[in-house]
């Protein structure tokens, strides 16, 4: 028999081949380094187009140089994500240092830390030139300049210190009063902290946001099965306190029924307070 017959066969690659297997592994790194690198120059676009809207409100709003507004630097974590709409700014507290950003698409907000020129935050931004003299006042705008002047007057409203979640009784430190211009403002906003002691929570409440009627309701002090303290008589003459059962659950003016757990003799109270109820 032939040997040549079992001389196995070696393949060889060829210089093109080479070269083709080259220039895939390039493609594909620079195509793996490029996806980032994409990514990290989309959330930079939309930082600085953050940036640049924040000024342009500080400068229209408090009449300084856009220019010379400072914006602190934000957290290298923190990824701003590109807004499909219009960015709400605002004051959210009395210190115009403190600036809110808002998203409504996608849903997002951030609070900034910015400084301004001294002696020229609040400034309001020239209205005439100089040398310039104005037109006669025209029928019914002393009326309309009194109507603006009373919208311009500060209002103080409610805000959430803190992230609030549903449900949890609110308490003076979980809250602050701040100054917000009457002419933007909901009626339907708390005015005082007082308005919101001891209520509760019907939804969440971010940092910052302020507080409206609806979004509390008096907190249940009194729930069924647990020991309520009732008091009952007069402070200044003569007062004692039983501890009582609660049948049910009961609200801050509520009236629940308690029961003696020795005696097993039910009687009404009225709630004043956590775990606490005064006899009728």
């Amino acid at each position: 028999m032939n040997s040549g017959m079992f001389k196995p066969s070696v393949k060889t690659s060829t210089p093109a081949q080479g070269l083709m297997q080259i220039l895939c592994l390039t493609v594909f790194w620079l195509l793996a380094i490029s996806l980032p690198l994409g990514a990290i120059a989309q959330v930079n676009s939309a930082a600085e187009s953050m940036g640049l809207q924040v000024r342009q409100w500080i400068s229209q709003t408090h009449g300084v140089n856009a220019n010379d507004v400072v914006i602190a630097p934000l957290d290298d974590r923190l990824k701003v994500q590109a807004c499909q709409k219009s960015l709400t700014v605002d004051n959210p507290f009395a210190s115009k240092e403190t600036v809110r950003v808002r998203c409504a698409e996608p849903v997002w907000q951030l609070y900034l830390q910015v400084s301004m020129p001294a002696g020229r935050v609040n400034s309001p931004p020239a209205v005439a030139s100089a040398g310039v003299q104005s037109p006669a006042t025209p029928p019914g705008s002393a009326a309309l300049q009194n109507a603006n002047n009373q919208a311009n007057v500060p209002k103080t409203i409610v805000v959430a210190r803190r992230l609030l979640q549903r449900g949890v009784i609110l308490l003076p430190e979980m809250l602050e009063e701040v100054q917000a211009s009457s002419g933007n403002v909901d009626t339907q906003l708390l005015s005082t902290v007082k308005d919101a002691h001891q209520a509760e929570l019907t939804r969440d409440i971010p940092a910052g946001q302020a507080l409206r009627v609806s979004d509390i309701r008096r907190a249940i002090m009194v729930k069924q099965g647990q020991t309520v303290m009732l008091s009952i008589g007069n402070k200044n003459e003569f007062q004692i306190s039983i501890q009582m059962e609660a049948m049910q659950d009961g609200r801050l003016g509520d009236q629940v029924k308690l029961k003696n757990p020795e005696s097993g003799r039910q009687v009404s109270g009225l709630v004043t307070g956590p775990n606490t109820a005064k006899g009728i």
